[in-house]
């Protein structure tokens, strides 16, 4: 798994699933003990810091819930909810069309769409930068600003309002590499 893999998928698993799904109990137990920073290929050690100073799952449990859970939260994670945020059904066509196998659950949601970025990075294809350029113009970056000020407005968390500053930084990192990569192509 190459650096623009992990960070999409960490940071895709993080918006995706509760803190305290038993699939996060490793990604938890490496940012508490530090360990995250030896693998995290960007320049975040503060921010990283931060995260591993309020990761406690059962502790994050009620501002997720607040933030991305339900009719009444106070962040809507799907791009459907926003201005300019992709439809369901859109951005459903898109990934499978890239023949990325998906479950029921909605494919405008923030952390899907990262995962779908580290999956497509994962699969190697020919027109892999295109697709991933794709995403991220068309269903991630023309509502992910405004979704992230939002997780930062409203997080009680540290650890959200750090994750989102973090977020916002590495898609930004991810988006210029990925416009680097078609350039030289």
């Amino acid at each position: 798994m190459n650096e623009f893999s992990i960070l999409c998928r960490v940071i895709g698993s993080l918006f995706n699933r509760q803190p305290q799904d038993p699939l996060l109990v490793p990604l938890f137990t490496l940012l508490r003990e530090g360990k995250l920073k030896d693998q995290w290929p960007l320049e975040q050690d503060e921010l990283l810091t931060r995260l591993q100073q309020s990761s406690d799952p059962q502790a994050l449990a009620a501002d997720y819930n607040a933030l991305f859970v339900g009719s009444d939260c106070s962040v809507p994670p799907y791009g459907s909810q926003w201005p300019h945020g992709p439809h369901e059904a859109e951005a459903r066509a898109f990934l499978t069309s890239r023949g990325m196998p998906l479950s029921d659950a909605p494919a405008d949601h923030f952390g899907v769409l990262l995962l779908a970025a580290s999956w497509l990075e994962d699969q190697s294809a020919e027109d892999e930068a295109a697709a991933q350029l794709a995403l991220f113009d068309e269903y991630l970056l023309p509502w992910c600003g405004a979704f992230l000020g939002k997780v930062e407005a409203h997080a009680t968390s540290a650890f959200y309002r750090t994750l989102a500053a973090l977020s916002r930084e590495a898609i930004q990192a991810m988006y210029d590499e990925l416009n680097e990569g078609t350039d030289e192509a």
